[in-house]
């Protein structure tokens, strides 16, 4: 695994008598990026994470935190880990500061720069005063990513953070994220069965089912040379087109060529051999995968027991 990651699962498994909810789950979270766990609604996401932040224990495997074992040296690891599992609790008598101060106290070395620091981060600046009982959820859950990141973890960790939120308290959320890892250089996992909000936030998501993992799949990389891709030509003569193209070519709706290639390379040939063929051609799209026909193309659309 990559000596630079600051989470490392290895071969993570939770038996539960004959059952197993969670199997040999491996995978690496690096820093500054937002690292999104996908799966259906008792695919064994919370499990998981219940596991990594050492709040239930394992059957067998590794977490790793900064090269910390989380089973050996507990307390070690949890310096560097922020988590919201399920939903943050406050004091609701209390003023947002007041939550922040205290939490601060049970916390070494958190100073008062630091707190005016994170409420700034979560821009909760005009708020911060106010009870918590007058907070709405959406304003909850950005305290709760305050109070995780007071003091100064590596890792945030996140279950379900957009349940209940409306659409913008969801777009608010996510921006927080992304800059915190930007500007914090945080490690963020995000566990969600949200397929459109993940592919929004997230630099990369481990798709999971029935507590295996399927697949790691990046959204910020440029495609890989090997990837194939589908291709839609407008061109003047489509019949034209396919008998020049070959077997790897489909007409679509009205003047569409659409094409199976290698490459962005190969796109690039095939117009140059369209044109100088005569035929002309008005326009080229690749089209790319939706995280949602990733999603069903690697769990090939099964039912979750």
């Amino acid at each position: 695994m990559d000596d630079t990651a600051v989470v490392q699962l290895q071969s993570v498994t939770k038996k539960i008598g004959s059952k197993t909810i969670v199997d040999e789950l491996s995978f690496e979270v690096r820093p500054g990026e937002v690292f999104g766990f996908l799966g259906p609604n008792g695919a064994g996401k919370t499990t998981t994470i219940r596991m990594m932040v050492g709040l239930i224990s394992m059957t067998g495997g590794e977490v790793l935190i900064k090269g910390l074992s989380v089973n050996r040296q507990f307390e070690q690891a949890m310096v560097h880990v922020g988590a919201i599992v399920e939903n943050p609790e406050f004091y609701g008598f209390m003023s947002g500061y007041q939550n922040l101060v205290h939490f601060a106290r049970m916390m070494p070395d958190v100073e008062k720069t630091r707190i005016d620091e994170v409420v700034r981060l979560v821009r909760l600046e005009n708020r911060i005063h106010d009870k918590v009982k007058t907070y709405s959820l959406g304003m909850r859950q950005r305290l709760g990513v305050a109070q995780a990141i007071l003091h100064r973890p590596a890792v945030l960790v996140l279950d379900e953070p957009t349940n209940g939120l409306d659409p913008e308290g969801i777009r608010e959320l996510r921006d927080y994220l992304r800059q915190l890892a930007r500007e914090e250089g945080l490690a963020v996992i995000v566990s969600s069965h949200l397929l459109s909000e993940m592919e929004l936030m997230c630099d990369r998501v481990a798709i999971i089912q029935n507590g295996r993992l399927l697949d790691v799949r990046s959204f910020k990389e440029a495609q890989s040379e090997e990837e194939r891709i589908e291709v839609w030509f407008d061109v003047d003569s489509p019949e034209a087109a396919l008998r020049l193209t070959g077997k790897e070519a489909r007409l679509g709706v009205g003047s569409q060529l659409i094409v199976e290639l290698a490459n962005r390379r190969e796109a690039a040939a095939l117009n140059a051999k369209l044109v100088a063929a005569g035929i002309a051609v008005y326009g080229i799209r690749a089209q790319i995968k939706t995280l949602e026909e990733q999603f069903l193309e690697v769990t090939r659309g099964n039912r979750i027991d």
